[in-house]
Order: C-alpha cells, then structure tokens, then sequence
C-alpha cells in the first residue's frame, strides 16, 4: 500500500509541476506577445511595459487564448496598423515557443 501512496503523491507533484511550468510559459508568452506588438504601435520603453502588463492580465478573462488575442488584435487595429487575425495568431504562436525555450534556459 505504501507504494501506491507513494506513486500517488508521486503523480500529483508532477501534475503539479506541470500546472505550474503551463501558467509560467502562458505568461512570459504574453508578456512576449504584449513588447511585440507594443514594438508594432511604437510604444516607449515604459509604455511597453505598461502594455505587456496588461496582455497578461487580459488572459485572466476567459478560459484560452482568445481573449489575449481579441485584446492585442484590437489594440494594433486601433493604433493603425493593418494586420490580420492570422498574423496576430501566428506571432501568439511564435512567441509561445520562444517563452518555452526561454524557460527551459534557466532550468
């Protein structure tokens, strides 16, 4: 029985540090995403931290990626820039491999 106690508790640390390597690749994946496209909207250094803040917030609102892409594809339409759903979702995809490598760096 040990053992079975012991695989379990076993089981839910990994499950544990999964969740937790998720939410931390989520986030520098936002906060990537939030400097690239304050880079697009011509933002200064403080603005752009401002504005990558407030992409990671935005993922808080729903469940998924949608709401940090509703948020970033609405921002750069506003500012002017011509750009396209595809575009914002390949750079969301883009930024979430570089998050991913960033983290695996410092491990």
């Amino acid at each position: 029985m040990t053992d079975f106690n012991d695989r379990e508790r076993a089981e839910e640390a990994k499950f544990a540090l999964d969740e937790e390597t998720a939410f931390r690749v989520a986030a520098r994946r936002n906060r990537l995403f939030g400097q690239w496209a304050a880079e697009k909207m011509g933002l200064t250094v403080e603005e752009t931290d401002a504005y990558a803040k407030s992409v990671v917030q935005a993922d808080f609102e729903e469940a998924g990626d949608e709401d940090v892409i509703r948020k970033v594809l609405g921002d750069l339409t506003s500012a002017g820039i011509e750009i396209d759903e595809a575009a914002v979702r390949d750079a969301l995809a883009e930024k979430s491999i570089e998050a991913r490598r960033q983290l695996i760096g410092k491990v």
